[in-house]
């Protein structure tokens, strides 16, 4: 069979245990399509809008945390997957892109759907493939399973992230009248092992003393999925080396007691004296991004003597301007070898432990004004936020939104005691293009509660994310109606410009309504608190269809319940 090649692509997929793929429909990817469609070990699932499958199988990867397959026909169809594919490799989730293609000779030839495709992703995939046009030799068949083997792997090798394969095809490309489609048995399967950085002894032993001589250590943690072992080690470890341990709301780390969590808050109120007290002599820092902006700023303005960056392998990002030293090691070892207690005195331990409390009496300062803030506030797009957290289901994933969705979630936060509360957000770009799709990948992967907070903007942007035939009735989604983009309304710089309005907050009109009929969701609008704490129980109640809320905002609103918070957090450092 002149396409069997192609065909058992999907078998070596199969057997190399990924399981999900997502398809575009094509013509000239019919081969891929047919093959991981009839694939019985494998769930495919088809979308019309490239961009939006994009972060749907983005999603599904990173819920089952294994490489989901992505497959478009030739032409712009493949320029589609892009903000995803740029997303995917910024976060580090591995994504197995096949892109269909015209054989050579009739790249610019000014035939149908013909672009040129290699190396159409550039710096953002780990490596582009090219697959033969024919494959009548021996050696193409080697090739092209060969190719597959090294892409599966490499594309779960640290750090993780998307692969892209381009597969000219020359027609036909369905199969003749008659004729069946099956996988091979004898295949070439190449099996890889992980390898798991360790420290060795001696770097173990060197590491210790360093640490144990640094009086103010402080441990900032950016954006990773949550793990319940990395968990019990970072709290083991700064426990035992009594270390101060900041992390907002995409680090998963808000179920171990201590974590500080409103650092954004207070680092953004409080005075100049406060923040050189809190300067530390020795940072660590593991994961990806960070939210807080007043964070970045406080470690740039105030750095380390030494800031050690924990990670297995590649270039270390020097974000707060003061890398000195990068462990190359997973974060789990190095928290679980570096938690026997220092070979320190009383005093000098008394010392590291009075540096970790005042971290911690600014987060219990902060805390109590966070509470007799939205003890009193009125209806507002941020105290709508804070009683959603505060009532999200013991099990779920949130999902929030880029641009005010997620700074509004980090200024709330998440208290220790919602330990199965998985957060998940798209800040590997930070944009809002892919943001609810992201979410419906996940809720198509597993059975888990998937509540999306979003904006508006995002929301409307991204409404081709519903656009499919697959019910998820485990998502959730609250979008925050302001009718454009608030957040250019409280940044320094477009506030003031006389083209606010019109070019940078784009107001709009739409309502979520409208796109809750025309799929057949069922909707809540809400426009009170009291409305709000009424509904979440049925809103909550998972089963049935995909469920809207839509707190109706505006953005005066908007702007003045921001600012009120802010001077709430800062009087209380002027009093």
């Amino acid at each position: 069979m002149r396409l069997q090649p192609i065909y058992d692509i999907a078998e070596i997929c199969a057997r190399q245990g990924i399981h999900q793929a997502v398809v575009c429909p094509g013509s000239r990817s019919a081969p891929l399509t047919l093959a991981f469609a009839r694939h019985e070990d494998i769930t495919c699932r088809t979308f019309s809008d490239e961009r939006s499958a994009g972060f749907v199988a983005l999603g599904i990867a990173q819920q089952t945390h294994m490489p989901s397959v992505l497959v478009c026909t030739s032409g712009s169809a493949a320029y589609n997957f892009a903000p995803a594919v740029a997303e995917a490799f910024f976060q580090e989730i591995p994504v197995l892109i096949f892109t269909a293609d015209r054989p050579k000779e009739w790249i610019d030839q000014l035939d149908g759907q013909t672009i040129r495709q290699n190396n159409l992703y550039g710096a953002h995939v780990k490596k582009y493939y090219e697959l033969p046009e024919d494959y009548s030799h021996e050696d193409s068949l080697w090739f092209v399973q060969r190719v597959v083997n090294e892409a599966i792997a490499l594309s779960q090798e640290y750090p993780k992230g998307p692969v892209h394969i381009n597969v000219p095809l020359r027609e036909p490309l369905y199969p003749a009248s008659g004729e069946n489609l099956s996988f091979s048995k004898k295949l070439k399967i190449v099996s890889t092992t992980p390898a798991i950085p360790l420290l060795s002894d001696s770097d173990t032993k060197s590491l210790s003393q360093s640490l144990a001589g640094f009086t103010k250590v402080l441990l900032v943690a950016g954006q990773q999925d949550y793990h319940q072992g990395l968990c019990k080690a970072v709290e083991k470890f700064c426990k035992t080396n009594k270390v101060a341990l900041v992390g907002d709301i995409i680090s998963n780390l808000h179920s171990l007691p201590g974590n500080v969590r409103y650092a954004d808050v207070f680092l953004g109120s409080c005075g100049d004296s406060i923040k050189k007290s809190l300067q530390p002599d020795l940072l660590i820092t593991f994961g990806k991004s960070i939210i807080s902006k007043n964070l970045k700023l406080f470690l740039r303005k105030h750095p380390p003597q030494q800031h050690w960056h924990i990670q297995p392998s590649g270039i270390a990002a020097d974000t707060f301007q003061s890398l000195s030293r990068v462990v190359r090691c997973d974060p789990k070892s190095f928290f679980e070898d570096l938690s026997s207690p220092p070979l320190i005195g009383k005093f000098e331990l008394q010392k590291k432990e009075n540096y970790s409390q005042l971290w911690k009496a600014e987060e219990h300062r902060t805390q109590l004004a966070c509470e007799s803030h939205f003890a009193t506030a009125e209806f507002n797009e941020l105290s709508a936020v804070n009683v959603l957290l505060a009532s999200l289901p013991d099990r779920c994933n949130l999902h929030v939104a880029n641009s005010m969705s997620v700074r509004y979630a980090n200024l709330v936060g998440l208290a220790e005691k919602y330990k199965g509360i998985h957060v998940y957000a798209n800040r590997g770009t930070s944009g809002i293009d892919g943001c609810t799709s992201t979410a419906i990948g996940h809720s198509l992967a597993s059975d888990v509660p998937n509540i999306l907070l979003t904006g508006d903007l995002a929301f409307f942007y991204d409404r081709n994310a519903f656009w499919h035939n697959y019910a998820v009735p485990n998502l959730r989604v609250v979008v925050i109606n302001n009718h454009g983009g608030i957040i250019f309304n409280l940044i320094d710089g477009p506030g003031n410009l006389p083209e606010q309005s019109e070019y940078f907050v784009t107001n709009q009109k739409l309502s979520a309504s409208h796109l809750a009929r025309e799929f057949g969701f069922d909707y809540i609008k809400v426009d009170s608190i009291k409305k709000l704490k009424t509904s979440l129980k049925e809103f909550f109640d998972f089963g049935g269809s995909t469920k809207i809320m839509e707190i109706v905002s505006s953005q005066e609103s908007a702007k003045k319940a921001f600012d009120q918070f802010k001077k709430h957090i800062k009087k209380g450092y002027e009093s």
